[in-house]
C-alpha cells in the first residue's frame, strides 16, 4: 500500500471540517453553552433557584403537584422534573388560558417562584444545539441529521490531524507554544496543543454523536429502544360510579414504591395519568453514575398498585444501556458541576480550534493568493521579446 503523503492527510483535514466550518463551530458552541445552561439560568433568572436558606427538607413530588393544583385548580398537570438540588423543580401543566405552562416551585419552601409558557433557557439551547430548530417531519429533522453528521467530521479532523502531527505525544510532556514568532506559529502551536489535549473529548464527541445518528435512524423507520408502559386492563377499571372515580393509589404512593425498589433512588421525572387507562409513571438516578437521570424507575397501575413495568440498567439491553449513557458523557453531568466544568473547558477548546484552524485555513489560502498576484506581476512586467528569447536558448 503505497505510504500516503503529509500534503493528502493536510489537504484532507482541511476537507473535514473547512466546508461547513460556520455549522461545525455553531454546534460546538452551543453544546458548550448547554453543557452549563442549568447554571446560566440560575445566574440570570432568580426565580429559578431552590433557595433554602433555613436549611428545610426537600418536599415530596406529589406536594408540588398539590401546590400548583391548589394555584391552578384547572390546571391538567403532566410532568414533574427536578434537577440540580440548585435548580428549582418543575412541574409542567395546561389550563383554560395556558396551553403549556412550566411552573418553578422551590422543593424546599414549596413557593411557586415563576410561571414560564414556553422554552426554558435549557431547552431552548439544547433545541438548537441538536437539530438548530429544524422542523421535525415524519419523525425526523433535517437539522438533527446535519448535527449528527458532525461526529465524522469530528471523527475525520482527528484521525488525518494525527497524520499530520505524527509525533503528537510531546505535547503532554513538552507542551509547545509560541507566542512571540509571529500570529502564524501561535495559531499553529495553539491548534495543535489543543487538538491534542482534547483527544479524549473528541473520541467521546465523536462515539456520542455515531450514537445520536443510529437512534435517529431508529427512530425515522420505527425501531422502538425502549417499550412502550403497558397501559391498565379495561377489567381493572371501576364500574358503575355516578362520579368521576378516584384513584385508590396516589402519586405519593407510587413515588414510595419506587423508592423501596431501587436503592438510593431520587425521582428526578414523574408523569402523571393522562387518562384512567394510563399509569403514574416514576424515573430517577440511582447507584450507576453513568447513566441518565431516567434509568431507574417504574410503572405504577393507579387502581390496583401492581408495578406493569420496571426499568434499571441491570434489565437494559445493549441499545437500551447505549441511550441512557448517551447524555451524561456527551454533555458531561457524570459527576455534577465539576464534570459539567471540565466539559465546558474542553468544549471551549473543541470551539477554539474550528476558529484557529479557519485561521490557520485563510491566512495560507491569502498568502497563496498573493504569491500567484506577485508571479502574474513579475510576468507582466518582463518584456515579451525577452521571453521570445529566453524561450529560444
Amino acid at each position: 500500500m503505497a505510504k500516503l503523503s503529509n500534503r493528502f492527510w493536510f489537504k484532507l483535514h482541511g476537507l473535514f471540517s473547512l466546508p461547513i466550518w460556520i455549522i461545525f463551530c455553531f454546534v460546538c458552541l452551543t453544546g458548550t453553552i448547554s453543557v452549563i445552561s442549568h447554571e446560566l439560568t440560575w445566574l440570570t433568572n432568580p426565580d429559578s433557584r431552590a433557595s433554602n436558606p433555613q436549611q428545610l427538607a426537600e418536599k415530596p413530588k406529589s406536594q408540588l403537584v398539590d401546590i400548583v393544583q391548589n394555584a391552578y385548580p384547572t390546571a391538567s398537570i403532566s410532568t414533574v422534573m427536578s434537577f440540580e438540588s440548585y435548580i428549582a423543580n418543575t412541574v409542567i401543566f395546561t389550563d383554560s388560558d395556558k396551553p403549556y405552562a412550566i411552573a418553578y416551585v422551590n422543593q424546599y419552601t414549596g413557593e411557586i417562584q415563576e410561571v414560564i409558557q414556553g422554552l426554558t433557557f435549557k431547552s431552548f439551547m439544547r433545541s438548537l444545539h441538536a437539530w438548530l430548530f429544524f422542523p421535525w417531519q415524519n419523525g425526523y429533522s433535517i437539522g438533527y441529521y446535519l448535527v449528527c453528521f458532525m461526529a465524522f467530521v469530528m471523527l475525520g479532523a482527528l484521525v488525518s490531524g494525527l497524520m499530520i502531527y505524527k509525533k503528537f505525544w510531546r505535547s503532554y510532556t513538552q507542551p509547545k507554544l509560541r507566542i512571540h514568532q509571529g500570529k502564524k506559529t501561535f495559531l499553529a502551536d495553539l491548534h495543535r496543543l489543543a487538538g491534542v489535549w482534547s483527544m479524549w473529548f473528541l473520541i467521546l464527541m465523536s462515539i456520542t454523536g455515531l450514537w445520536y445518528l443510529a437512534q435517529a435512524i431508529m427512530w425515522q423507520n420505527d425501531i422502538e429502544i425502549e417499550a412502550h408502559a403497558p397501559v391498565v386492563e379495561v377489567s381493572q377499571l371501576p364500574y358503575g360510579v355516578a362520579d368521576v372515580p378516584v384513584r385508590p393509589y396516589s402519586l405519593a404512593d407510587a413515588v414510595n414504591i419506587a423508592e423501596q425498589k431501587f436503592p438510593n433512588f431520587k425521582s428526578t421525572y414523574i408523569m402523571l395519568p393522562e387518562h384512567f387507562r394510563d399509569t403514574y409513571k416514576v424515573y430517577g438516578e440511582g447507584d450507576g453514575i453513568f447513566y441518565d437521570q431516567y434509568s431507574y424507575g417504574v410503572t405504577v397501575n393507579p387502581w390496583t398498585g401492581k408495578v406493569e413495568s420496571e426499568r434499571s440498567p441491570e434489565k437494559m439491553n445493549a441499545l437500551q444501556t447505549l441511550s441512557h449513557i448517551a447524555n451524561p458523557l456527551h454533555y458531561g453531568n457524570i459527576g455534577g458541576l465539576w464534570t459539567k466544568i471540565i466539559w465546558f473547558i474542553f468544549g471551549a477548546l473543541l470551539t477554539g480550534m474550528s476558529i484557529t484552524g479557519f485561521l490557520i485555513w485563510g491566512g495560507r489560502t491569502v498568502k497563496a493568493a498573493k504569491d500567484t498576484d506577485n508571479q502574474r506581476s513579475i510576468f507582466s512586467k518582463v518584456p515579451v521579446t525577452h521571453l521570445v528569447q529566453q524561450d529560444g536558448k
